[in-house]
């Protein structure tokens, strides 16, 4: 598709390049002619039709945006600002320097700056910031017929039609009422008949996590947004949502991996960005480590005697650290889907519990066959074995528990769970598994 376009382009043949682009999705297009120069760009962008010319500027990258916009001139500035939805405007807005806000604000007509300045004032990452102040809106003392009517009449400007919200004169909301309860309803039934008045809404400070779980959990389309006085003031809808979902997804991966979050993507953050936000948690886990360095210092002599001993810590270690990453990430995903709550502490200890013994022993006993095979007439075989099949045992109920534990803690001093990942759980572990095996190991061969 890019080299067709690029032909086309060439050989300057304007009217194919247009039928090429109009029979692509937005965001089709916007990922093919971002593949090209910025000059090329802006010619490509101007033969696109005016509808979808703006469906197409809101799924560009931030970069590509800001240099359409440089390029625009006033005319063509207020087509696109014009055809834009509020929530997709002040995404836009959020991204760009103060000197192209001023200059997309100057060409959007008093009702919508006024719109965009209110969803601005809302605290990052609220339902506020990403709802959208777009929606229908009915009484319901209209009849199915009046609501249709209002519909066909404001329905073209507004982000969804299928779910239509019923409020009184102060904008209290009252009821919902889908597309499909009209259309199957009769044209002279009232809407106070035929709407849903238990309504499920967010507030406009909840956290926009809590708007994705809601929204996740009752499958709808959109989702109301109030005020505290329970007056309706937006809409959030799905697709809002999942970039919401993927956006903390992707902080919970980091966290996981020890990375501060970037708001950026990998190839736009710096590289000393990228360093900054990685080093940080590094340095703390390279101290920490040093522990587990004190801890075998101590027992050097026990290692002198017995050299066989070192084989096993880095096998004791590795598991231990493995074990703790495996529960770590099945509770905080849990946690995450809210399968799982602080208050269920006792109960997912005495699971992985049970899980991390069945383990454990599994481990240790084909373990013990590999040191047979390997180690079979090495001194003290027998006791070196006992010692490191007991050591495994503990090492890997020790690290499930933690896993498990220490995500739910954090939920339960509202940290995120993601933050007790496997990185420093490993680093925990790593220590704990190295004491108790030289501690056991010193006993049963009467080292010290």
């Amino acid at each position: 598709m890019h080299e067709e376009a690029q032909e086309l382009l060439k050989n300057k043949k304007f009217s194919a390049l247009r039928r090429l682009l109009s029979d692509l999705s937005p965001i089709d297009v916007a990922k093919l002619i971002e593949e090209f120069e910025v000059e090329d760009l802006i010619v490509l962008f101007r033969l696109l039709p005016k509808d979808l010319a703006a469906e197409t500027f809101v799924e560009m990258d931030t970069d590509s945006q800001e240099q359409l916009i440089n390029a625009f001139n006033d005319k063509e500035l207020e087509n696109v600002v014009s055809e834009l939805y509020v929530d997709d405007a002040v995404d836009i807005i959020e991204e760009m320097p103060a000197n192209v806000v001023k200059r997309i604000l100057k060409h959007t007509d008093s009702e919508t700056r006024k719109n965009i300045n209110e969803l601005l004032k809302y605290p990052k990452d609220s339902a506020g910031s990403i709802m959208n102040v777009e929606y229908v809106d009915l009484r319901k003392d209209m009849t199915v017929g009046e609501a249709f009517s209002r519909i066909r009449k404001v329905g073209v400007d507004k982000e969804t039609i299928y779910t239509c919200y019923v409020v009184d004169k102060n904008r209290f909301l009252e009821g919902i009422v889908t597309a499909k309860d009209l259309m199957i309803s009769d044209r002279n039934k009232k809407l106070e008949d035929i709407m849903e008045t238990n309504v499920i809404s967010v507030n406009t400070l909840d956290d926009e996590e809590t708007v994705a779980e809601k929204i996740s959990k009752y499958d709808f389309i959109a989702m109301p947004v109030v005020d505290k006085e329970n007056r309706l003031v937006g809409i959030i809808t799905v697709d809002d949502v999942i970039d919401v979902i993927e956006q903390e997804t992707t902080e919970d991966f980091t966290k996981m991996a020890a990375i501060t979050p970037s708001e950026e993507t990998y190839f736009k953050t710096p590289i000393w960005v990228h360093a900054k936000n990685r080093i940080l948690w590094l340095l703390f886990l390279m101290l920490s480590a040093t522990i587990t360095g004190l801890i075998i210092e101590r027992y050097e002599e026990a290692l002198k005697t017995v050299t066989l001993l070192a084989a096993f810590l880095p096998m004791l270690m590795g598991t231990g650290g493995n074990c703790g990453a495996q529960s770590s990430t099945m509770i905080i995903r849990g946690l995450t889907l809210n399968e799982i709550n602080p208050k269920d502490f006792l109960k997912v200890i005495f699971k992985e519990f049970k899980i991390a013994f069945i383990i454990g022993i599994i481990l240790a006993v084909v373990n013990g066959i590999r040191a047979i095979i390997m180690n079979h007439d090495a001194e003290n075989l027998p006791k070196i074995i006992i010692a490191e099949g007991l050591t495994l045992i503990l090492t890997v109920m020790l690290s499930k528990i933690l896993g498990a534990v220490l995500p739910i803690i954090a939920k339960g001093c509202k940290l995120d769970p993601a933050l007790m990942a496997s990185p420093l759980i490993t680093t925990i572990v790593d220590a704990c598994s190295v004491l108790i095996f030289f501690s056991i190991a010193t006993s049963i061969l009467g080292v010290l």
